[in-house]
């Protein structure tokens, strides 16, 4: 399936970073948060990506266009001769990708990001689509089986929420009556990756945004359902959740990371 990232955005909560380059763009490693959500798609054989951009997309055209694989990749260096400072890759991640730029906009919504690339959706029957700042380690197929048995028009993952607030729930004169943390509150949030098919489109309008208007077109319908998901999951929206992230991928925890995990 071709898959859809929603990378044009202007990241308001990551000023620190995003008024020099896109929120996707900020690194997590070596690589930037669009790269790990890319290549958490390509893990499970989904290569063709739709970028749907704003926001610094010159920064995300430049970086495809100067990727250098050797520096996320083994390789073996040889200098002599003919064959000075000749490169032989061990292991490639991004050699059979096709990826699209599509200029969305500079302060699109989501919905109208979607709605703008349309055209190079047209006979899938089905299509991938993801935020391009939430880290997952979820077995991709399990949620794409789950749309498919369901057979409805969208398909959404829900997750546990990822960050770190209290609920309050308040009677009469501010009188609090209770204090959750939101991990304890049986809460489950939009966690930003979607199995859509191509009659979405018939649901939506030109400047709406994806998860009010048409979704609220499809909950009349019966022609939304979600994938509850109760594993890993933190979306960067903040510069906490970059550094959180961060302190992870430099202790080697990094379960997002699907595609170093060894098959039993």
């Amino acid at each position: 399936m071709k898959v859809v990232l929603f990378c044009g955005g202007q990241g308001m909560r990551m000023r620190e970073y995003s008024e020099t380059i896109p929120k996707p763009m900020v690194r997590i490693g070596y690589r930037p948060i669009l790269w790990h959500v890319m290549r958490y798609y390509a893990h499970f054989g989904h290569t063709e990506f739709i970028l749907c951009l704003g926001h610094g997309g010159d920064v995300i055209k430049n970086y495809f266009l100067s990727y250098n694989e050797a520096v996320s990749n083994d390789f073996v260096l040889e200098g002599n001769g003919e064959n000075s400072n000749k490169i032989t890759l061990l292991s490639t991640d991004i050699h059979n990708w096709k990826i699209t730029f599509a200029d969305t906009g500079y302060s699109s919504n989501i919905g109208q990001r979607l709605y703008a690339v349309q055209k190079y959706l047209k006979g899938e029957k089905r299509f991938l689509a993801s935020y391009a700042d939430g880290l997952i380690d979820m077995q991709l197929d399990d949620s794409i089986r789950f749309a498919i048995q369901q057979d409805k028009i969208a398909t959404f993952v829900s997750v546990r929420p990822s960050q770190s607030f209290h609920l309050v729930e308040v009677g009469d004169n501010g009188t609090v009556s209770d204090l959750k943390h939101v991990t304890d509150a049986g809460v489950w949030i939009n966690g930003g990756y979607f199995v859509l098919k191509q009659e979405i489109f018939e649901y939506m309008n030109e400047g709406e945004e994806l998860v009010y208007e048409p979704f609220q077109r499809l909950i009349k319908k019966n022609q939304l359902v979600t994938y509850k998901y109760d594993g890993f999951f933190v979306s960067i929206d903040t510069f906490k959740e970059k550094q959180y992230a961060d302190d992870m991928y430099e202790s080697g925890n990094t379960p997002w990371e699907v595609w170093k995990k060894k098959i039993k």
